[in-house]
């Protein structure tokens, strides 16, 4: 994808894509330290619909493990990542389930649709201070997909969901267990996400947050949210959906010196 239009918004009192007044204060990355990455959807392009397998396989390992029919597996997964925030976190909750077996099937995937990224790498690479993925999947699956897309040995460290004792984001708990695990100080870090609400927790902990957005599956109900955003929220700083696009902004000097948060215009939206 080539870079998405962006507009400034000056922070406090300015007016926004829609020319309302904006109360959201400027973040930039002038003091980032610590940069943290969400793996499925974020350091891959969500078009490539690797997260469809993920999705076939979770209904497929419920319909197996509770002995119901296929739809209506797919009504509990649903049900229980709206409830729990992930799908395992409702059958571990619910059925008392052991989630390796879960993982390592759901994670059992087709990376064929997966390209090396080189200039995402090269990007990451340019980023000062240490760089950490922080997902709701499994180590192996994490380190299988982002060495596939040429970045696993740029990255300094994974937090996964055994990491967190199985508590997923977007629950505050599972930040406070990352931070604290590697060390991480919220105030000079900037996470970036494809789910806004996993967004929330590292806004009000005082990290940058950085939304990557995608228009595939547009029927998804955050999607759907998405669109009818008349500007973003406050805990969404910045916002893109060209990744690489936005790092190679976001490493050079100029990026670092400017009080404003750069957003994609909601007018350009689908």
């Amino acid at each position: 994808m080539g870079n998405p239009e962006r507009i400034r918004l000056s922070g406090p009192g300015t007016a926004g894509a829609n020319g309302a007044g904006s109360a959201r204060r400027a973040r930039t990355f002038e003091r980032t330290e610590v940069w943290v990455f969400d793996l499925d959807n974020t350091l891959y392009s969500a078009d490539c619909n690797l997260f469809a397998q993920v999705d076939r396989r979770m209904g497929e390992f419920i319909a197996r493990f509770l002995g119901v029919p296929f739809e209506y597996a797919k009504h509990l997964q649903k049900t229980y990542y709206r409830q729990f925030g992930t799908t395992l976190s409702g059958l571990m909750q619910v059925h008392r389930m052991d989630p390796k077996a879960f993982l390592d099937y759901v994670h059992d995937l087709d990376l064929s649709v997966l390209g090396e990224q080189p200039q995402l790498a090269a990007a990451i690479g340019r980023l000062p201070g240490r760089k950490l993925i922080l997902t709701n999947g499994s180590r192996p699956h994490a380190e299988r997909v982002a060495a596939k897309v040429g970045v696993l040995n740029l990255f300094d460290g994974i937090f996964d969901i055994a990491d967190s004792g199985y508590v997923p984001k977007p629950l505050p708990a599972c930040y406070d267990l990352f931070l604290k695990a590697h060390g991480v100080d919220a105030g000079v870090s900037a996470m970036f996400e494809d789910m806004p609400h996993n967004l929330e927790v590292p806004h009000a902990l005082g990290m940058t947050t950085v939304l990557v957005r995608s228009e595939c599956n547009p029927d998804h109900p955050v999607q759907k949210a998405i669109r009818a955003w008349v500007e973003p929220p406050a805990h969404v700083h910045h916002m893109t959906s060209d990744l690489t696009g936005f790092l190679q902004v976001a490493a050079t000097p100029l990026s670092t010196a400017v009080d404003a948060d750069w957003v994609q215009p909601p007018s350009t939206m689908p």
